[in-house]
């Protein structure tokens, strides 16, 4: 089998596990959709400052909805042993640790952003701004769950695993959160948003340019 073949096949496997597990799939989704509307709640009726603030709750949502997933990316590989099986593999780690994230954006992120697109239009989100909270997370969410990929291998089998992973993480999403909302608002003003566009495109391609020889590493010496 080629190392593509066996990236393939994890890819597969990952997305058909993703598909038999949807309840737990379902609770980010839920818990997006309930801290989305729960800000409407303690803002207030002013639609003006609602709609103000929702990209950057839209935000501020996902990445919460996000972190509740990464628990999960390597838990249940190493709870049957398979992981050590993929570290052992003579295909490149970092290739098929790459599919497993891609897996994990799959099943975990772009259900979030779905419901995203959903939700701001529910509640009244003008069409520009929509588009660039969309577009800006298609294009920073693939450095949030690389990071979280990279979180995750550093933290499984530890105890209180959770904790250590949203420790890690939350800093490290900050970048991305700053130029996601900043294009939101730009869009909002009829600014340009190109430049934080731009941003978050480089940024995941140095994410995945990166983060794999990461996660690699790092699961090598967690079953070392």
């Amino acid at each position: 089998m080629s190392a593509l073949a066996a990236a393939a096949s994890v890819l597969h496997r990952d997305l058909r596990r993703g598909r038999r597990r949807l309840g737990d799939l379902a609770q980010p989704l839920v818990f997006f959709t309930v801290v989305v509307f729960v800000f409407p709640i303690a803002i207030g009726p002013n639609a003006e400052v609602l709609r103000s603030l929702l990209p950057a709750i839209l935000w501020v949502s996902a990445l919460l909805a996000l972190v509740l997933t990464l628990p999960e990316v390597f838990a249940a590989d190493y709870a049957d042993g398979s992981l050590e099986l993929l570290v052992l593999s003579p295909h490149p780690l970092p290739l098929l640790v790459l599919a497993k994230a891609i897996a994990q954006w799959t099943t975990g992120v772009l259900p979030l952003i779905a419901m995203s697109a959903l939700l701001g239009g529910v509640l009244g989100l003008d069409f520009n701004t929509w588009v660039a909270v969309e577009l800006g997370l298609l294009l920073g969410t693939p450095v949030l769950c690389l990071v979280g990929c990279l979180a995750s291998a550093l933290a499984v089998g530890v105890r209180g695993g959770p904790l250590l992973l949203a420790l890690i993480t939350l800093p490290l999403y900050i970048p991305v959160l700053i130029f996601g909302t900043s294009a939101a608002r730009n869009a909002s003003l009829a600014l340009p948003v190109d430049a934080e566009m731009l941003f978050l495109a480089g940024l995941s391609v140095l994410a995945l340019t990166l983060t794999p020889f990461g996660i690699a590493a790092a699961l090598r010496a967690r079953l070392a």
